[in-house]
């Protein structure tokens, strides 16, 4: 055993222990870094493979969609249908500038936005416009399917579809104008630790209106709207047996309702985890422990996943337009079945 006496203390201290507490520290230095890669490692992984399988998943799912909307002139006609038409065109271009371009600088390291200015400004600004509108969109179709199973007609005298052009292209307008700072903030800046440029804002006012506004624009308002209307949508259609509607009106307000239902239900479970997530992160801060950062960053890798399912979950009413599909093509082959059949039967 090799004893010293240290001067500072005046005691006599065992430096075999010493040593194997130094080797202690260094083991676990070595297995923290150890979890720690092993945990960006997943990180990544999931960035990959369940991001290019929700942007697949939105590629297939959303012109499928959009052709069975654009294809039935019931649906044409639709204020509720034209909501869902706008808001899967806006989800559909928004997997490539936001989700495309995540996945390129999480799991490849290759970051677009800090070669190009134009791309860096071009990015955010798109992908506020989209993040909103798609959710404005989402809020308005429910909105409308409120008011057209409502008995009143009073209600049912705003589900129109020349009140529905003016309403997106007015939410449009909107939220161009509200990303005019996105272009004019956000600029490459160069760290001067690794002499790296890199896509941020250089204005701390925006920075705190920008998360302050993405917190609630972006998950809670919409959330909120979408499960307040969607109660009442529902109790209205319940109720709708009741009332005398034409057959094919009672279908497809029935359809689209049950469709919209379907998208909120998805979006509650999508959007509610990034809420969570944005809680809590503003409760603790940014950590300093290395392994809490990383595992910090695994969870939000998984819950922006979750979130991006929101822009694809249209696949989920393919089986329900499908059926609505059938329906009203098989009334219109029985209606015109019958309306030769009487019109022969006059002639004759």
């Amino acid at each position: 055993m090799e004893i010293e006496k240290y001067p500072y203390y005046g005691t006599l201290i065992d430096t075999s222990s010493l040593y194997k507490r130094r080797n202690y520290i260094q083991k676990y230095l070595v297995k923290m870094s150890t979890s720690t890669s092993s945990l960006a490692f997943a990180s990544q992984q999931v960035i990959i493979y369940i991001g290019f399988f929700i942007f697949i998943a939105g590629l297939i799912g959303g012109p499928l969609v959009l052709i069975v909307f654009l294809s039935l002139r019931t649906f044409r006609q639709s204020s509720c249908a034209f909501y869902l038409t706008v808001m899967q065109i806006v989800n559909t271009i928004h997997l490539f500038t936001s989700l495309l371009t995540y996945i390129m600088i999480n799991g490849f390291s290759i970051n677009w936005t800090s070669t190009s200015l134009f791309y860096c400004k071009f990015r955010w600004f798109y992908v506020q416009l989209c993040v909103y509108l798609s959710f404005t969109c989402m809020c308005l179709a429910i909105i409308d399917q409120f008011l057209a199973t409502c008995s009143h007609p009073r209600w049912n005298r705003w589900n129109n579809l020349k009140l529905a052009h003016y309403v997106v292209i007015g939410a449009v307008i909107i939220w161009i104008l509200h990303g005019i700072p996105f272009l004019m903030y956000y600029n490459l800046v160069i760290s001067s630790i690794t002499n790296k440029s890199s896509c941020a804002i250089t204005n701390a006012i925006f920075q705190n209106y920008n998360n302050f506004t993405s917190s609630i624009l972006g998950n809670s308002l919409p959330i909120i709207i979408m499960l307040l209307f969607g109660i009442l949508a529902y109790r209205n259609v319940k109720r709708i047996a009741y009332r005398t509607v034409p057959l094919v009106r009672r279908e497809l307000d029935k359809q689209l309702t049950v469709m919209v239902l379907v998208q909120v239900f998805c979006d509650i479970i999508t959007v509610i985890p990034q809420i969570i997530y944005s809680i809590f992160s503003l409760i603790i801060g940014t950590p300093t422990d290395l392994i809490t950062l990383t595992k910090l960053n695994f969870i939000y890798n998984v819950v922006l996943m979750l979130y991006y399912f929101h822009f694809v979950v249209g696949i989920n009413n393919i089986k329900i337009l499908m059926k609505n599909f059938e329906f009203l093509y098989i009334y219109r082959i029985h209606f015109t079945s019958m309306y030769v059949y009487q019109n022969d039967f006059v002639n004759n």
